[in-house]
Formats: C-alpha cells, sequence, structure tokens
C-alpha cells in the first residue's frame, strides 16, 4: 500500500525487452535503502517488485499486461518517473489509500493558470468516470491529489501547486500527454457496493420498466441495515 506521496523522481536508464515482458531499470539514488529484494514500489503509480538493488539503482521485472494497461510500455531511457516505497505501519498517512492497481490512462487535455498553481484537465476513460468524485482523492502518475471539478465528456480537473510540479513527472507533462490514473479504492468500493443492489431485468418481463422488485435497493432495506 502507498499514500500518492512521491519520495523522489528516478530516471529510467534501461528497458530490455523479452517475451515476458521487460528489465525495467530505474536510477534512483535518492530513495531510502536499504531496499530489499521482493520489496513494493510504486513507480508513476503501478505497484512493481524489486528484482534487485544497490546504491543507485533498482530493477524491475514488468509483465506484459502491465506494459500494455499502463504507461510504463512507453518509458524509454531518460524518461522521469515517480517512486514511492510501500507504507510501513507508524508511517504518516499524507495523501490517501493508493493501491498501484492502474485503473486506466488519461491524457493532458488542458493547462490552465490558477491562482498561484495551474488547473489541469484530463480526458478518460468512461469506465472510471463513476468513481471520479468532486473533492475526492485520486492518484495521477503514483501522485495523490483532489478532484476540483468533474466535467463533461469524461473529463476531470485538477489543481496543482507549485511543489506538485517542481516534484514530480506531472511538472515536466505537456497537453496530450498520457498518465496512469487509480481512482480511490473506497469511492470504488461504494459504487461496487450500490451496483450489486441495483434493480435488474426481471426474469419474465412483467414488471414496469423490466425491473425486479425484490432485487433493488430502498429505503426500508437501508434502514434494516443501521443505515
Amino acid at each position: 500500500m502507498f499514500t500518492g506521496i512521491v519520495q523522489t523522481m528516478g530516471v529510467v536508464q534501461s528497458v530490455g525487452r523479452r517475451p515476458t515482458g521487460a528489465r525495467l531499470v530505474v536510477a534512483a539514488p535518492e530513495l531510502a535503502r536499504p531496499i530489499a529484494d521482493g520489496a513494493s514500489i510504486c513507480v508513476s503509480g503501478v505497484c512493481l517488485t524489486v528484482v534487485s538493488s544497490d546504491e543507485s539503482r533498482i530493477e524491475f521485472d514488468v509483465v506484459p499486461e502491465t506494459l500494455s494497461r499502463t504507461t510504463l510500455g512507453g518509458l524509454v531511457p531518460g524518461s522521469r518517473v515517480n517512486l514511492e516505497a510501500s507504507l510501513r505501519a507508524g508511517d504518516p498517512m499524507d495523501g490517501h489509500v493508493v493501491q498501484g492497481h492502474v485503473d486506466g490512462i488519461a491524457r493532458v487535455r488542458d493547462i490552465r493558470s490558477g491562482g498561484e498553481g495551474q488547473l489541469w484537465t484530463f480526458k478518460a476513460d468512461a469506465d472510471i468516470m463513476p468513481y471520479v468524485i468532486p473533492k475526492g482523492s485520486i492518484a495521477i502518475d503514483g501522485i495523490s491529489l483532489t478532484i476540483a471539478r468533474v466535467e463533461r465528456d469524461n473529463a476531470f480537473t485538477i489543481a496543482l501547486i507549485p511543489t506538485t510540479l517542481r516534484r514530480t513527472t506531472l511538472g515536466s507533462a505537456r497537453v496530450g500527454g498520457r498518465v496512469n490514473v487509480e481512482t480511490d479504492i473506497l469511492a470504488r468500493t461504494i459504487v461496487a457496493t450500490l451496483r450489486r443492489y441495483r434493480p435488474t431485468e426481471s426474469a419474465t418481463g412483467d414488471q414496469p420498466g423490466g425491473a425486479d422488485p425484490g432485487s433493488g435497493l430502498t429505503i426500508e432495506m437501508l434502514r434494516e441495515q443501521g443505515w
């Protein structure tokens, strides 16, 4: 588990392609040591397992599924990545709960000034938008951020302060750039639970509107459950 508070940026040294995926080597001398083999590190929003490390670099194996479903598939030598070691008991929880399980990829649609920082609008995959909640949490490339507004056409806007732009890879991102998105696990849990209680189509089709009154979420059901 992570918090979305980026600890340092690393620089990709090499991406060795192979039939089983890729061996990713990242220069990260500023990430706290020691780093145990098998440890979990969030790499631009993706939870990866450490294969080996020394005082200046870290190696990871990345499977084809991860390469195809996240922006890690587009990394080349010289690319910068956000890094965060996994949370330990007693560590400060300054961001929000981040799993390192990417839900989808978004593109930077617009960047404009907003007070002392900037307002960034992202165009996202439609299937993640039910979990994007105004003033809720979201992880962009592993960075814990707060959603300022939910826009039309599967988009949302985030306010970025200068510190975030300076200390993470978003400082070098441009309009059209791709980012990894992980929605808040609390929002996903609530939406998934409510969907299970949503009225379903009647097996006979006799009910008005195709609803089965025995399967829907009702006020009575909520009261029975203590709500």
